[in-house]
């Protein structure tokens, strides 16, 4: 019992003590990015960073002692000269020099206490390759406010010039308040969502892919983003913004009166049906 209050206060702490980059962070290849995390009064002793890549397990990057002046790398990040990490009083910075559409993951900043490790944000490298410009992503509606109960389909349109083969469509989402976003959904390797480009020998195509979203709460509520993996990089769409607005005072008054009127129907058409059967009796 004293234990596990231990990791709770622990795991409160750090949620209020450390600051992670967040969201999605678009780049060029070629370019060094440094995605930041700052540390302040923690009782963690150790902190990590780990990178997962759409479809694998994390991995991880570094891990570094609190009172040591330098962090460690692991895995295939220990003999790559392109990432580094800057470490100091309160900051684990991992730097990526002449990055790659291969370096194109969630990144996490954990730290470590008593054996428990604390993931508080992640943030999603986007590295946009020299194929970008072939390939344009267009969600409809850019906006949409609804109410709870309400019902909507999100849409993603994919027109793209070159490498028309195999692909992938994500769909994330980054609620209200949230910093990370979260899969959703996969479209894996379809293509019969696609038309061909009505000109002749042109092999441009454009793909839809929708997501249909029913019984809408006020946790639905966020920005959703329609990505697309095809050779070897992933693109995002500027994303949806969903507005889920709740029902007012005098809305749910009348919500509530059409309740009961309906549930007074059906028991006066019971009772009738009943005084009849009775009746013939």
């Amino acid at each position: 019992m004293t234990l596990l209050l231990v990791d709770m206060i622990f795991m409160q702490e750090v949620t209020q003590s450390i600051l992670q980059d967040n969201g999605v962070k678009s780049v060029n290849v070629g370019d060094t990015v440094t995605l930041h995390c700052f540390y302040q009064g923690v009782m963690a002793m150790h902190f990590s960073w780990y990178r997962q890549t759409l479809g694998d397990k994390p991995q991880l990057v570094s891990t570094m002692y609190k009172y040591e002046p330098k962090a460690r790398l692991h895995n295939e990040f220990e003999y790559n000269p392109r990432f580094s990490v800057q470490c100091g009083e309160g900051t684990n910075h991992l730097t990526i020099s002449d990055v790659q559409p291969s370096d194109t993951a969630m990144y996490f900043c954990g730290s470590a206490h008593s054996n428990v490790v604390v993931f508080v944000d992640d943030v999603f490298l986007n590295v946009k390759g020299t194929g970008s410009d072939s390939i344009t992503i267009v969600q409809q509606p850019v906006s949409e406010s609804v109410q709870p109960g309400d019902s909507v389909t999100l849409n993603c349109r994919i027109h793209t010039e070159t490498c028309t083969g195999e692909h992938s469509v994500y769909w994330f989402r980054q609620g209200s308040g949230e910093s990370r976003p979260g899969i959703l959904y996969t479209h894996g390797g379809r293509s019969d969502q696609c038309e061909k480009s009505p000109e002749a020998g042109s092999p441009a195509q454009s793909c839809v892919y929708n997501l249909p979203k029913r019984n809408l709460s006020l946790l639905d509520a966020g920005t959703y983003y329609c990505a697309l993996a095809s050779c070897g990089e992933i693109l995002f769409g500027n994303g949806t913004m969903l507005d889920v607005i709740p029902l007012s005072r005098d809305q749910i008054t009348i919500l509530v009166f059409l309740s009961i009127m309906r549930t007074a129907v059906v028991l006066c058409t019971l009772i009738i049906f009943f005084v009849i059967y009775v009746a013939r009796k």
